[in-house]
């Protein structure tokens, strides 16, 4: 194993989106870990529209790199050219686009051409966010002091934990966290789980590959994501948790504090 614990993406300042009655406070990052020597996954934060996006490509080889990038490209141009029309329909539309872009662009690459991908976009007047879930990604929402994850993981583990057929922490599980169910690129363009999710003034959410949920339990996200910091920070601490943890995946996090709309000029 070799010793990498620089920021393939370095964290930057934070910087706000307004959406309507919120104003949303943004920051993200990524490290490769110490496991590969590239990183797979893939990071959107827009600089207009109160968009953020997180794709984890599947392997290491030439197909993980094309599906993240295509899958992330393709979607937010979607979103960016109906805006402002936001909703499940478009959001299925876009996500139906983005798999036939990523399998047109693994037809020509020899090895599989897949990746996760979790999105949130908030309606332009902040009345309304909408996740987008394929594969292992997640969405967690910190809310009065109460973490929770929102998404569901697309794998035969989530499957055999919930049902009861292995216990979380059995080899079973393990070996099972690597068959995804869903994600895109798959050869049936299987459809996402697009979940409406209200927004609060005091919400922090966090976006997340398993870079991160795998490394990081429960309670050390919560106090990580409770702390006192601005996203920019809360990022930086997520990401050397992991690799404090043994770095054992690429690890990217997006960390989202909601906060009222800023007052307008008198």
């Amino acid at each position: 194993m070799f010793r990498r614990r620089d920021l393939d993406r370095p964290v930057e300042a934070a910087h706000r989106l307004s959406a309507g009655r919120l104003t949303l406070e943004v920051a993200g990052g990524s490290v490769i870990g110490n496991r590969y020597l590239e990183n797979f996954d893939v990071l959107h934060l827009d600089p207009e529209l109160p968009l953020v996006a997180v794709a984890d490509g599947m392997g290491d080889g030439e197909g993980s790199r094309v599906a993240g990038r295509t899958a992330i490209t393709t979607l937010v141009d979607r979103i960016r050219a109906g805006w402002p029309a936001v909703g499940a329909a478009q959001l299925r539309a876009a996500t139906a686009d983005t798999q036939l872009r990523v399998r047109q662009a693994g037809a020509a690459l020899s090895g599989l051409t897949g990746c996760t991908l979790t999105a949130l976009v908030v309606e332009p007047d902040g009345g309304q966010g909408w996740l987008v879930q394929l594969g292992d990604s997640r969405a967690y929402r910190l809310r009065d002091g109460l973490l929770e994850l929102i998404t569901v993981d697309h794998t035969m583990a989530w499957l055999g934990v919930v049902h009861g057929w292995w216990p979380a922490t059995s080899p079973e599980a393990a070996r099972a966290r690597y068959q995804l169910l869903r994600y895109v690129g798959h050869p049936d363009k299987p459809e996402p789980d697009v979940l409406a999710v209200p927004l609060r003034t005091g919400d922090t959410w966090l976006l997340c590959t398993d870079g991160v949920s795998d490394q990081l339990g429960y309670h050390r996200l919560r106090d990580l994501l409770a702390a006192r910091r601005d996203p920019a920070r809360t990022t930086t601490a997520l990401l050397g948790a992991t690799l404090d943890e043994g770095g054992d995946d690429n690890a990217t996090a997006v960390v989202v504090r909601v906060h009222p709309a800023l007052p307008g000029p008198r």
